[in-house]
């Protein structure tokens, strides 16, 4: 057809995914049609179910690309703060992939491509924890790491629906975050993160006085 995009079967899949990423930023997940993704991408009405048979394939091959690259991004960061850093990155610079990667119901839960990235990026958060002193972990892991976690992805979802904006004043969302990092958490040896210490308790009310008086 004049005018249009051809592709070879070889980067059909490549096309549509590329469509996908540009509605989702665009106008959100909610918007994609594999009709729409066929015409951006200058193919025929039945070339995407070819690859991802129906929308729910199309946007779980979304996520498991997304978690792919995160996970690689990730694995890269040196210590638990910069990968909380590297979180942020990825927010800001794949926008469409966060989007979907963390709404389940728009996946496959048993896809195995999603499953075997997903774990990658999963093991990659725990490492950074892990990497923490003993004492900055707590006694819950596990819970230190959902620490973590809630930090970068709260920041990171902020900052993509523009909630930030003022806040920011210009500065890099990278830049930020570490200020961020730095007002929530206490340096720990070796340069990372580690939860800061309570403040010290009030002094008891003297014999004979009460608070305030």
């Amino acid at each position: 057809m004049p005018g249009e995009r051809t592709y070879h079967h070889g980067d059909l899949r490549r096309a549509v995914l590329t469509a996908a990423l540009d509605v989702i930023a665009a106008d959100g997940p909610d918007a994609l049609s594999l009709r729409d993704l066929a015409r951006r991408a200058g193919v025929s009405h039945a070339a995407p179910a070819h690859h991802f048979k129906d929308r729910t394939g199309l946007l779980t091959a979304v996520a498991a690309e997304g978690y792919a690259l995160f996970a690689d991004a990730l694995a890269k960061a040196p210590g638990l703060q910069e990968r909380g850093v590297a979180y942020v990155r990825f927010a800001s610079t794949h926008p469409a992939h966060f989007q979907v990667m963390f709404r389940p119901e728009l996946h496959r839960a048993d896809d195995p491509a999603l499953l075997a990235a997903r774990a990658r990026a999963t093991e990659a958060l725990r490492s950074g924890v892990d990497g923490l002193p003993e004492a900055a972990r707590g006694e819950d892991a596990r819970l230190a790491g959902v620490a973590a976690w809630s930090l970068a992805h709260g920041f990171a979802t902020l900052l993509l629906s523009g909630n930030l904006s003022g806040a920011l004043e210009g500065r890099a969302p990278e830049d930020a975050f570490r200020t961020l990092a730095g007002l929530v958490f206490a340096r720990g040896a070796g340069g990372d993160a580690q939860p800061a210490a309570p403040p010290p308790r009030p002094a008891a009310p003297t014999a004979g006085r009460t608070a305030g008086s």
